[in-house]
């Protein structure tokens, strides 16, 4: 006690420590109103640069403190608002950007403008499928696969069925979107996911041509053929004698007797 009493007695040991309470003081008070001005928030950015269509997952950001004042109603500070979201079709967030409501969307909300600068001439085919002709909903947005062509032959003579034949009509065409029967984009597997109905290409304008008259051949059928990550193949037109078959019968939409003609080896024939 005789030294604390010692100790407050010293001016020089009372101004000092008058003065360190002071700055100190001081520091508290201005550090307390530079946090209430600024009032920062946790905000997410992108670790890395999001591209077009890409799923936005707990790894795509983290978060850092922004002042109030910078954050504008269009910045998404939620990062429950981002898992499981998409980078909307027309743009793409740089690495360490902010999330803005109008570059990300749900799935099913994904426009279908995303296919509207498709390339001069090309148009979009729909080709109707099923969970079955998907091989269980396997097909999606981005991968390239083929297209076979199936027909029964019948007989000039004969209402009986003939053979049946198989072969690819176009090789390597890429799926832009698949859609459920009421329209909604399907992307991935989920609980909630429902059957394909639809798949969507955009083709040059003669494999356009040659697709939709290969679907109104009676008897005949387009079957999707899905193939490895790993397939790149470019967009070709298949075998000539299903082309040639297609062609030809065509011009004849309206009857239901069609030439048995032979096949080459790149067919497969089932008797």
């Amino acid at each position: 006690m005789k030294f604390f009493s010692k100790l407050f007695h010293n001016k020089s040991i009372v101004t000092i420590i008058s003065l360190v309470a002071c700055f100190a003081i001081l520091i508290f008070a201005y550090r307390y109103r530079v946090n209430t001005a600024i009032n920062a928030v946790d905000v997410p950015i992108a670790t890395k640069k999001l591209e077009a269509r890409e799923e936005i997952t707990e790894e795509s950001f983290t978060t850092v403190k922004v002042a109030q004042s910078m954050i504008t109603n269009n910045i998404i500070t939620n990062k429950k608002n981002l898992i499981g979201k998409y980078v909307n079709y027309n743009t793409f967030i740089p690495e360490g950007a902010m999330f803005y409501d109008s570059a990300v969307v749900t799935w099913d909300k994904m426009p279908d403008s995303a296919w509207a600068d498709i390339q001069e001439g090309y148009t979009i085919f729909s080709l109707k499928v099923n969970a079955d002709s998907t091989f269980g909903n396997s097909i999606y947005p981005g991968d390239k696969i083929d297209l076979y062509y199936q027909n029964t032959l019948r007989s000039t003579s004969s209402s009986k069925e003939g053979n049946w034949f198989i072969g690819p009509l176009i090789e390597g065409i890429e799926v832009l979107a698949v859609k459920d029967e009421n329209g909604a984009h399907i992307f991935k597997k989920s609980s909630e996911q429902k059957n394909a109905a639809a798949l969507i290409f955009a083709v040059p304008d003669d494999m356009f041509s040659i697709i939709k008259r290969a679907s109104y051949i009676s008897g005949g059928s387009i079957i999707p053929v899905p193939r490895n990550a790993n397939y790149n193949a470019e967009t070709t037109l298949g075998n000539e004698k299903i082309l040639s078959f297609i062609n030809t019968n065509s011009q004849y939409l309206e009857s239901d007797i069609i030439e048995n003609t032979n096949v080459d080896s790149s067919i497969t024939v089932i008797e």
